[in-house]
């Protein structure tokens, strides 16, 4: 892997300005209780079969987004498209947790009819909340027992299968809960995930969490591009660069009341004025903006939160 390679990846990044995050999960599109779900509950093969990528596609075109980033799971069994290492190893059937549908395929196919780029979130953890499959996988709950070698070879695998199979269709993984205190992560164990990810695009960028930061810091010694969680659209990079890794932003626009907190819901926080200066003063330093919204079952947005990121792609 030449290094020249991940640089021009990571000026494509830069040049790209801001993008998109959604939460896509089990516990948010098909709680009848949440508003992202509209009331409905449906097994999860129903409910990937709804998400209509060319809606979505359309809609982040117009709001000028260059990237988005989608939740492959996170926390459960519940996964996006077909894995065969997963279910050889979790002892599930395909359509039981791995939708049958490939909507990351479909949603690669929808984004680049409009140069949107398309990255992928993935964990740390593993399906723990489903107790019969974390066992199989040897990590569940409580986690601060830390991760074992063991667990973290089987959960990369199942990354690998995914890398592997979508290539450079996928540019980049952020990856979530690689916590070196609570989960007693090394850079090490680390690397088979960086490996994993690599092995499919040599040049996708690849960030590691440590968790929420008060400064924007690099985690781990293996990223392409900072993690930089926030909680709120005001911390700015102080330099392009932090070693190697990309300066980047990642914070939720949604009000609030989900079971992710803010992560994943409707609503705006701030207002399309502040957010349009805010990502300028971060591109200005050297960094990219992603902004976590709220999407419905069906792949459409909240309209007040549509109408704001319109107004922030025709002022930045």
């Amino acid at each position: 892997m030449e290094t020249n390679n991940i640089r021009a990846a990571q000026d494509r990044f830069y040049g790209k300005k801001w993008g998109v995050f959604n939460h896509f999960l089990q516990v948010i599109q098909n709680d009848p209780n949440a508003k992202n779900s509209y009331g409905k509950q449906t097994d999860w093969n129903t409910l990937v079969s709804e998400f209509d990528t060319e809606i979505l596609a359309k809609n982040l075109h117009e709001m000028g987004a260059g990237y988005y980033v989608i939740t492959v799971m996170q926390g459960t069994k519940y996964m996006l498209a077909p894995n065969a290492t997963f279910d050889k190893i979790a002892g599930t059937k395909p359509g039981e947790a791995c939708s049958t549908r490939d909507l990351i395929e479909d949603l690669y196919q929808s984004l680049s009819k409009y140069d949107i780029d398309l990255f992928l979130y993935f964990t740390g953890d593993g399906p723990y909340k489903n107790v019969e499959e974390g066992k199989k996988f040897g990590f569940t709950e409580p986690r601060d027992v830390g991760v074992t070698r063991a667990f973290v070879e089987k959960w990369a695998s199942v990354l690998e299968e995914y890398a592997l199979r979508y290539g450079d269709k996928i540019k980049g993984w952020w990856i979530d809960g690689c916590y070196k205190d609570w989960f007693k992560y090394t850079d090490e164990l680390l690397e088979l995930y960086y490996k994993a990810c690599k092995k499919g695009n040599a040049n996708a960028l690849v960030a590691l969490n440590p968790g929420l930061l008060d400064d924007i810091s690099v985690g781990f010694s293996y990223e392409d591009f900072l993690c930089g969680e926030q909680n709120d659209f005001i911390a700015i990079p102080k330099q392009r660069f932090y070693g190697n890794a990309q300066a980047h932003i990642l914070a939720p626009l949604g009000v609030g009341g989900c079971v992710l907190g803010k992560w994943g819901t409707f609503g705006t926080i701030r207002d399309a004025t502040y957010l349009a200066d805010y990502v300028k003063k971060v591109n200005t330093a050297g960094g990219v903006l992603t902004i976590d919204i709220g999407v419905y079952r069906d792949g459409k947005f909240d309209e007040e939160q549509m109408e704001t990121l319109k107004a922030v792609g025709k002022n930045v």
